[in-house]
């Protein structure tokens, strides 16, 4: 997985540089436009948002392409893309009127947040991730950049930075420790959460969850 994701970012890289700025967004939508959108639809909850917000995010792309630095990863730079535009959906969804063209986006199913209530679900493992989907869309942000997509802490730092201003490395990692504290509590959060419906005793030493990856 890795060294096919670093042979994507190459090849996003090459035809950067060659001034193929269509060509690198439409490579870069085939290696990351499926995990982007699933991002986005847990993110968001709503699948016509959650397409609506592809839609900015490929505008944000398209555009801001040619003066990416690199500084980061393409895939790094593409979530921070990505957590923008869902924001920007989230605090003004009616702000924007129709979508532009939607021929790049994913045509995979999203999956429809469920009413049942998560006392009543069967799967433990479903209840967990109802707890999970009752935070706020900054903290769903935060658990799937860290404990689904495993970035570093850094990493996660730069795509959460809300400053249009590139960050020192002083700033980032004061970021990014303020991002692991916050993690931290939303770990506690949870579990107390799963302490009241049951899901974990009071005295069980293990994390109701998310299990964070190794930095």
């Amino acid at each position: 997985m890795a060294m096919e994701r670093e042979k994507l970012e190459q090849e996003i890289r090459e035809l950067c540089q060659r001034g193929d700025t269509g060509g690198a967004v439409e490579r870069a939508l085939q290696g990351y436009g499926m995990e982007i959108m699933r991002l986005m639809a847990s993110v968001l909850h709503n699948p016509e948002l959650a397409k609506d917000a592809f839609s900015v995010f490929c505008e944000s792309l398209l555009k801001g392409l040619p003066s990416f630095r690199w500084e980061s990863s393409f895939r790094t730079w593409a979530y921070r893309l990505a957590r923008n535009a869902c924001y920007q959906l989230v605090h003004a969804p009616s702000a924007r009127e129709t979508p532009v063209s939607s021929s790049g986006i994913p045509e995979a199913p999203l999956r429809h947040r469920s009413d049942t209530r998560p006392w009543q679900r069967t799967s433990v493992k479903e209840r967990f991730r109802a707890l999970r989907e009752s935070l706020e869309p900054d903290e769903r942000m935060l658990l799937l950049l860290r404990v689904d997509q495993r970035l570093a802490w850094t990493e996660v730092a730069r795509v959460m930075w809300d400053s249009d201003e590139a960050p020192t490395s002083a700033a980032l990692s004061r970021k990014a420790t303020a991002l692991r504290q916050q993690f931290q509590r939303i770990k506690v959060h949870l579990r107390q959460m799963a302490i009241e419906q049951g899901l974990i005793e009071q005295e069980d030493q293990q994390p109701a969850e998310p299990n964070e990856p190794t930095p």
